[in-house]
């Protein structure tokens, strides 16, 4: 039991790097992770950011993925992204905390290229979906005006969204909301995915593409990992799954490399899980 909640307060550190665009893009080594001391009144923000280096490791965050597609030089693709009227269409907790996830990568991917309008409308659909799964209390009242007035300045940017990082973390640990994160944490890996998936009309002739892709089996081993430690809600079993199919076509490549097939299949299935998730 205690091990499945070290594990559950490891998660929510992965979920809030998937939501902020907190500066982990040079994370490495494969360290065991220490456990959060959960008794601490404050929490240390030293030993969070060590454990956030530790444990985001191997699974990237919605903005490293971003930060690659940016190196290969792939150029912002307006209404690639999850439509921000959309969040009225989301009534249930499950469908609110997965397009959070859905968000949040449509944020990395904006800010990425720097794109001030899309950055202020996915902060707001985002504080929308926040406000509706009542977990408004992880972010300062100032959150957002502090974004706008920052939005100029990235050094100041990312220093605010880290900073807020903290507080998050600790306010959803303490509110024990591990299968929110979870869900959140998906939504942002299939909206990253699918992202990847996109931004080129020939993806399979484009190397460097393919293999951010191919990279992201070890990711989806990780994700699903995560998820079969909170497999006591229905809606994470059933998340678990939409993610088979994607897992069976990565299981199918062998040491020879993906072929344009698989390839294919994977950007098909992940689409239709994209799709089911912000239908």
């Amino acid at each position: 039991m205690k091990t499945i909640k070290t594990q559950m307060k490891r998660i929510a550190v992965v979920l809030l790097s998937g939501i902020f665009l907190i500066a982990v893009a040079s994370c490495s080594g494969n360290k065991k992770s220490q456990p959060v001391n959960s008794d601490q009144t404050t929490l240390d923000k030293k030993e969070i950011e060590k454990t956030v280096r530790e444990v985001v490791y191997p699974l990237p965050t919605a903005f490293e993925v971003t930060e690659m597609i940016n190196k290969i030089e792939a150029s912002y693709i307006l209404g690639l992204s999850n439509l921000t009227a959309n969040t009225d269409k989301y009534f249930t907790d499950k469908a609110q905390a997965l397009n959070l996830g859905v968000y949040s990568a449509d944020l990395s991917y904006a800010s990425t290229y720097n794109m001030q309008q899309e950055i202020m409308s996915y902060l707001e659909a985002s504080e929308n979906l926040i406000v509706e799964l009542g977990i408004t209390g992880a972010f300062s009242k100032t959150f957002i005006s502090d974004i706008e007035t920052s939005i100029n300045d990235k050094s100041k940017l990312t220093k605010l969204i880290t900073n807020s990082f903290y507080d998050a973390y600790e306010y959803l640990v303490k509110s024990d909301k591990q299968d929110l994160s979870l869900l959140v944490l998906t939504g942002s890996w299939i909206e990253g995915m699918y992202i990847s998936c996109n931004i080129s009309e020939t993806v399979y002739h484009n190397p460097e593409l393919v293999k951010i892709i191919l990279h992201q089996k070890n990711s989806l081993n990780k994700l699903i990992e995560l998820l079969n430690t909170d497999t006591q809600h229905e809606t994470i079993k059933e998340i678990l799954v939409q993610l088979k199919p994607i897992k069976q076509v990565y299981e199918s490549i062998d040491e020879q490399g993906i072929t344009e097939s698989q390839l294919n299949d994977i950007i098909e299935k992940v689409e239709n899980l994209r799709a089911k998730i912000i239908s």
